[in-house]
């Protein structure tokens, strides 16, 4: 049945695309086809088919037309791209991964050169930037820590952001809301202001924007009693196939969120800049009222008890971010060339409450003890970064690309004990603390080596040098901190180090024929959550681990683009992932448990991508990826072995078509996703329930229309054939947004 609805789907989108394919013909000018650069693919600026790796560039034409509310929604299309987005705004788990290699800490994700992987997760927080402020992106598939060390170990991720030519000044204002209520983000409200202006040499810009909406239940409550069934309950399965009976939920999950940018840019010559630019944001999110299933039978009156009352408790959280960074690029002799960055990345409030043991739906009973009401766990991080490279052409046919690089970062996390759990601020004892730092330094080369007009050579070598330092870890006892069993006052300083060559060829063997052959070795250092964090749950204490060693992979790529006839080209890549010290949990005995570097794991597959563009502003396209990726060898865990890597879908496929034509655009796409598992034993296999990841397919459209020369109007609908799935959580069903803009 599922297969069926699918391909109904694909054939509605082919036929649009076939009806509007039809339209552009009848025009019968000569497809325009303008060459993309890329600048991430060899921190140089090269031509997207002559780069050695698999590179897709979002220009801000093609930004304009897909609109995206967040950045991850901008790469939604692009195969081996996996993004995780489970409850629309509210998501704080949202991540990006490529190439097999899941979760975010495996990617780098950089904005202008800043390094967003945080210190404590290496997770990034994309809901915190504006799609709005970009001029491009740029995604690089395959091992790149030969260019970026650490996460780059299935590619780099970057969003590049635009400065001012002329005065310009774009008002955005909008609403949308689900087609039913409570099935999708309510009340989504957004503003968008920016101002930009160019003084002489001088360019500055500002932006504002801000978020919110009303949310809806994403948060399930369950049991396993069954006795529930009398009062209202729905019998339903846990995502391993046990039997539980939903409840109710937590309410309405709510959000909302407001960024500041702040950018001046000095202009030497065409070359030569410095650039100086401050971001701020911060979001929160909470839940209204929750709503329960059970009915008093007497009384008629919904029903909580009281066995069940804290899991009827959806508690908030948010995070406070500031960015300053320092930019300076420019020609210091003839054929010298440098890069400057410097930023520092500050997380000044990541926090998130837990309920105790007295919590009610108001807060706690009058006299509570702090440690029975609840707790918020707040982590600080910074982060500073600096990168300075250098580009020298020799004799030219070496173009030399190399630098320095210096990072430091620390997290502090720290759990206060709640007068009421309600808010936050209400801070009693202390009752955990964990802390540490990492530094890297590193040094890069790479040489670009012209062997012939159509034949180019990469050699590339990094050296990276970590080191953790100054961890400490403390639980409170009820009375005072002590260094309880499991959690040592401080623990000792370790340093690893690593290198990752990289080698590569580009091939033109014709004009319309690029083959790119590459291998090379990458790295992610653990990350503080890792090294240090420490908890006790039940009986049994989780420990982090200060000796952990980085995990590595070797990668080879193989990838062809070949253009058919006039506006067509296909893309073929396919690539093979050896992983090593994968880090996992290793139980030392019944009740305790630390991180150690013992995991083998391989993934394997392809991307194949079609497309067709017409003069007319058509362009119609179809992807298709596929991810074979399992777990070679666990010492401490041997029975997962063979099993496949957590949160990497076997299949991913889109297709669609993009229209811009005069006053008006469309883009339409079908987006499928196969099944994940979150369990590294994959039992997690029953379908469409809380807590599963479903396969999905989910058709998306965007669509706007210039009223006068500087007025448009955005729609955008989500989700149009209402597809019923979870992501964990219950995931969005049909909605819609509508948007004024204004530019001048």
């Amino acid at each position: 049945m599922c297969e069926k609805k699918y391909l109904v789907r694909a054939m509605i989108l082919g036929l649009v695309g076939s009806l509007v394919h039809g339209h552009a013909l009848g025009k019968g000018a000569d497809v325009i086809d303008l060459s993309e650069v890329t600048v991430t693919a060899t921190r140089t600026e090269k031509e997207v088919e002559l780069s050695p790796a698999s590179v897709h560039v979002l220009s801000r034409e093609k930004l304009d037309l897909k609109n995206p509310k967040t950045l991850d929604e901008a790469l939604n299309d692009i195969p081996g791209v996996n993004t995780r987005r489970g409850k629309g705004l509210m998501d704080t788990l949202a991540n990006i991964s490529l190439r097999g290699l899941g979760e975010q800490k495996r990617t780098l994700v950089m904005l202008d050169g800043i390094v967003l992987n945080d210190a404590y997760y290496s997770n990034v927080k994309i809901l915190s930037f504006d799609p709005e402020n970009l001029e491009r992106v740029e995604v690089v598939k395959g091992p790149f820590s030969s260019l970026y060390g650490n996460y780059a170990m299935a590619g780099v991720v970057q969003f590049i952001t635009r400065m001012p030519d002329k005065r310009e000044m774009t008002i955005k204002g909008g609403y949308g809301s689900s087609f039913e209520r409570g099935e999708a983000m309510d009340d989504l409200r957004k503003v968008y202001v920016s101002y930009g202006d160019k003084l002489g040499n001088l360019r500055v810009f500002l932006s504002y924007g801000r978020k919110e909406t009303n949310g809806y239940a994403t948060d399930l409550v369950t049991s396993t009693n069954s006795t529930w069934l009398n009062f209202g309950a729905k019998k339903s399965y846990t995502r391993t196939g046990g039997v539980t009976y939903i409840v109710g939920d937590t309410g309405d999950n709510r959000w909302w969120d407001e960024t500041i940018n702040i950018k001046a840019q000095y202009d030497f010559n065409k070359k030569t800049f410095i650039r100086l630019s401050f971001m701020s944001s911060k979001y929160e999110y909470n839940y209204d009222s929750p709503h329960t299933l059970l009915i008093n039978a007497t009384t008629g009156a919904p029903l909580f008890p009281s066995t069940l009352l804290r899991s009827y408790i959806g508690t908030p959280g948010g995070k406070t971010q500031n960015i300053l960074a320092l930019k300076f690029e420019g020609e210091i002799f003839k054929n010298i060339s440098t890069k400057l960055n410097y930023s520092l990345n500050r997380i000044t409030k990541d926090w998130y409450v837990q309920t105790g043991t007295n919590a009610i739906l108001g807060g706690c009973p009058p006299g509570t003890p702090p440690r029975l009401c609840g707790y918020v766990t707040d982590t600080k991080q910074k982060a500073h970064n600096f990168d300075w490279q250098f580009n020298t052409l020799l004799a030219e046919k070496h173009l030399l690309t190399y630098g320095l690089f210096y990072r430091q970062e620390f997290a502090n996390t720290k759990e206060n004990n709640l007068y009421n759990w309600k808010d936050e601020e209400s801070e009693a004892e202390l009752r955990y603390n964990s802390k540490g730092k990492t530094r890297t330094f590193a040094l890069y080369i790479q040489d670009e080596i012209t062997l012939r007009p159509n034949l180019t050579l990469y050699l590339g070598l990094r050296y990276d040098n970590w080191k953790t330092y100054d961890g400490l870890v403390l639980q409170n006892n009820e009375t005072t901190l002590l260094p309880l069993p499991g959690y040592p006052r401080k623990y000792s300083k370790n340093t690893e180090e690593s290198f990752s060559p990289k080698f590569a060829v580009v091939f033109r063997p014709l004009d319309s024929t690029t083959v790119r052959v590459s291998l090379g070795k990458a790295f992610r250092a653990p990350n503080i959550y890792e090294l240090y964090r420490t908890w006790t749950t039940g009986r049994t204490t989780y420990v982090g681990n200060p000796n952990l060693k980085p995990e590595e992979v070797w990668t080879g790529d193989f990838g062809i683009s070949h253009r058919l006839w006039k506006g067509a080209k296909v893309d073929l890549s396919l690539f093979h992932n050896k992983m090593s010290d994968l880090i996992y949990r290793k139980g030392v005995n019944a009740t305790y448990q630390e991180l150690v570097n013992v995991g083998k794991a391989q993934s394997r597959g392809f991307e194949v991508g079609l497309e067709q563009r017409f003069d007319t502003g058509l362009r119609l396209f179809l992807n298709l990826t596929y991810t074979d990726s399992k777990i070679i060898k666990n010492k401490v865990k041997p029975e997962i072995e063979g099993k496949r890597m957590t949160y990497l879908p076997l299949w991913m496929g889109n297709i669609g078509m993009e229209l811009s034509r005069n006053r008006y655009s469309l883009y339409l796409v079908g987006r499928y996703k196969d099944k994940w598992y979150s369990l590294d034993d994959n039992s997690d296999k029953k379908k469409e329930v809380y807590g599963s990841y479903d396969r999905f397919f989910v058709v998306d459209a965007r669509a706007s229309y210039k009223l006068t020369k500087n007025v448009k109007i955005n729609l955008s609908l989500d989700n149009i054939f209402d597809d019923k799935y979870y992501y964990y959580y219950k995931a969005p069903g049909r909605s819609w947004f509508a948007e004024l803009e204004y530019k001048f």
